[in-house]
């Protein structure tokens, strides 16, 4: 796990070491350079496998022909290995070493047959040939810019953005992304010509003649309308025993191992496994503590109780990390370190409970992210169960009952849920689909920005991106699978994936998901939607599962968040200074994004209850964070430092 920038151009090595030292809490543990007249890398080194001297990177190959850098793990690396040991001599047990000789051997093809979580570099000195590519899921970042034969990538956007000279200029539909989703889906951020290489894909160009850039898919989520015929009972003996070696795999490590654990099913399960194949072994596990073990918030109910009811049930050491970071005095550094303006509070408690691991030596984290995404856990999953009956609902009698509803008011967590239902009655299905994503209607959101942006932005939908990707999938006409393909394919890696991403190794840990093994995804889209979510229980067959190894009410207790009661701070006036030095009118006037007017409207509304807009004005806050630091600052340094 580790850090990765590199440069393609006449004056590649002259700022290399700058844009990798901007990158180096990625990797604390050891840096190199390498440089020729038109290509630079530089990486951080988080030292997991193999910690000796030979897995420094960037890695060469014996004969100088190809060179590497790699954030990431590779679970399977010794399978691959073992197929061409003899072939090549091998100077170290690294996974990094792995891949180098797989590329040699079987080219770009070898990115679909690794089971782990990457993002890497290879040149290939002989054709003056880069390749760069992304794990199958997205759990790895890698960022590009490539303008005028110049091509520059990197982990973090941050250190893309040190290269002087490069085009800053705004991406302002990423920017409405950002406010209607939260997060932006897909290649855009909020620099036009700064993009992520998609998930699945590996991109390639000619050193010396670098004006195209080619992209090429080599995983796609194998969603097919393809179900297996087995049993319940036999298909959650084979969810037991592929979730069990999933586990297994990810516990490869040359560093102290330890998990998340909520007290939620997702975290909870992951320890549970562990616990199975090291029964022996009392393990570490990290919950955050803020400071109310009874209280419930936003309608979600408390963790803690859970989480000391989960540690006690498998005898695993409960290390309670109580919340430090001030959310007004931490807001710009998640910022920064998100490289993305997006609108959480959870990337702070991810950042607490990675500092005190890393206190702790524990290098490596196991989470149980994305088992919501892969198994249907949230309540968009269970709107798709009634989607037969709002579809009969005649468009003109859905406005009417969008408007009753909003008659609800905003504070009940019911009622909100009720408008966001209605707030689709009036849309096609697949546009309903991909309301529940939204937080505020479009045009209310297109509304917040100046004329001047208004007119850039068009008849832009965020919405389309997510529609227009069920292209993908032709074969998958369930319902419930081609939500779980977007939260897969875009929510998880666009927004839960990068905050845990970037906040952990902002502190030097890595963390590891276990729900997106490979072989358990690709097993997962052969589960009969029905045994997903049975009626209105969620995660039916993870649960029936987890019923062998955990507390009944652990498994069967409500949905929680992470994060922090937003719309409870707003509404008490808790984050009113917060709102005014982010948002005055004369701020927003010299920026020339928003429209004043519009945004402090907004801002009394969702104060007085009369909308819930809370992670919107959350979300405005987010980008001019993001603007003051990645545009108006030229230092390339975070506000504050950890």
């Amino acid at each position: 796990m580790c850090g990765i920038v590199g440069v393609v151009g006449p004056d590649a090595g002259q700022y290399i070491q700058k844009l990798t030292d901007i990158i180096a809490h990625r990797g604390p543990d050891d840096a190199g350079i390498f440089s020729t007249d038109r290509l630079a890398f530089g990486h951080r080194r988080l030292s997991i496998l193999d910690l000796s001297p030979n897995g420094h990177q960037p890695m060469l190959s014996a004969d100088g022909r190809y060179v590497m850098v790699f954030n990431g793990e590779i679970y399977n690396h010794t399978q691959i290995r073992a197929e061409f040991r003899d072939k090549y001599t091998f100077k170290s047990s690294s996974d990094t070493e792995t891949i180098l000789y797989g590329f040699a051997e079987y080219g770009p093809q070898i990115f679909e047959r690794l089971n782990g979580i990457f993002a890497l570099a290879i040149f290939d000195t002989l054709t003056q040939t880069l390749t760069v590519a992304r794990d199958q899921f997205g759990i790895k970042p890698l960022y590009y810019y490539h303008q005028n034969g110049q091509f520059i990538f990197g982990s973090e956007i941050k250190s893309i953005a040190a290269f002087p000279g490069i085009n800053k200029s705004l991406d302002y539909t990423a920017l409405v992304n950002y406010l209607h989703f939260l997060w932006s889906p897909a290649t855009q951020t909020p620099f036009e010509h700064v993009r992520k290489l998609l998930p699945g894909h590996y991109a390639q160009l000619n050193v010396q003649n670098p004006q195209k850039l080619t992209f090429t898919k080599y995983y796609e989520i194998p969603f097919a309308g393809k179900y297996a015929h087995n049993t319940e009972a036999e298909l959650i003996d084979e969810l037991d025993a592929r979730l069990y070696r999933a586990v297994e795999r990810q516990l490869l490590s040359d560093r102290p191992l330890g998990f998340f654990l909520s007290g939620g099913l997702d975290s909870s399960a992951i320890v549970a496994m562990a616990k199975r194949i090291s029964p022996g072994v009392r393990w570490p596990c990290y919950t955050i503590k803020t400071g109310d073990a009874d209280g419930d918030f936003e309608g979600f109910a408390n963790d803690l109780p859970f989480a000391r009811k989960v540690a006690k049930h498998l005898d695993v050491e409960l290390i309670e990390v109580q919340a430090q970071a001030d959310i007004v005095r931490d807001f710009d550094l998640m910022i920064w370190h998100l490289d993305e303006p997006q609108a959480d509070t959870a990337p702070l408690n991810v950042l607490n409970i990675c500092q005190q691991a890393r206190a702790n030596d524990h290098i490596v984290l196991l989470g149980g992210t994305a088992g919501d995404d892969v198994f249907s856990g949230y309540r968009r999953h269970q709107a798709m169960r009634y989607e037969p009956i709002l579809g009969l609902i005649p468009r003109p009698v859905g406005r009417i009952l969008h408007t009753m509803a909003g008659l609800l008011g905003t504070q009940n967590a019911t009622a909100r849920r009720i408008q966001k239902v209605a707030s689709g009655l009036a849309l096609g299905q697949k546009q309903r689909m991909a309301s529940y994503f939204g937080w505020l209607p479009l045009q209310t959101n297109k509304d917040l920005f100046s004329d001047r942006v208004r007119a850039l932005i068009g008849d832009y939908d965020p919405s389309q991106v997510l529609i227009d990707c069920l292209k993908d999938i032709p074969q998958e006409k369930k319902l419930l699978n081609q939500m779980l393909f977007w939260d897969l394919k875009y929510f998880l890696t666009d927004h839960n994936l990068n905050y845990t991403d970037k906040l952990s190794m902002a502190t030097g840990v890595e963390v590891r998901v276990p729900f997106l093994d490979l072989e358990l995804v690709e097993f997962s889209t052969l589960i009969p939607p029905h045994l997903k979510l049975k009626g209105t229980t969620t995660k039916y067959l993870l649960k029936k599962v987890m019923e062998r190894y955990l507390p009944h009410d652990v498994i069967y207790r409500p949905k929680t968040g992470f994060g922090a009661p937003l719309r409870e701070w707003f509404g008490a006036g808790k984050l009113d200074d917060m709102t005014a030095a982010y948002l005055s009118a004369e701020g927003i006037k010299k920026r020339g994004i928003f429209n004043a007017d519009a945004v402090q409207e907004l801002i009394e509304s969702n104060r007085s209850g009369k909308i819930d807009a809370s992670y919107t004005v959350w979300g405005l806050m987010a980008v001019e964070s993001w603007m003051q630091q990645f545009i108006d600052n030229t230092t390339h340094e975070p506000a504050k430092q950890l």
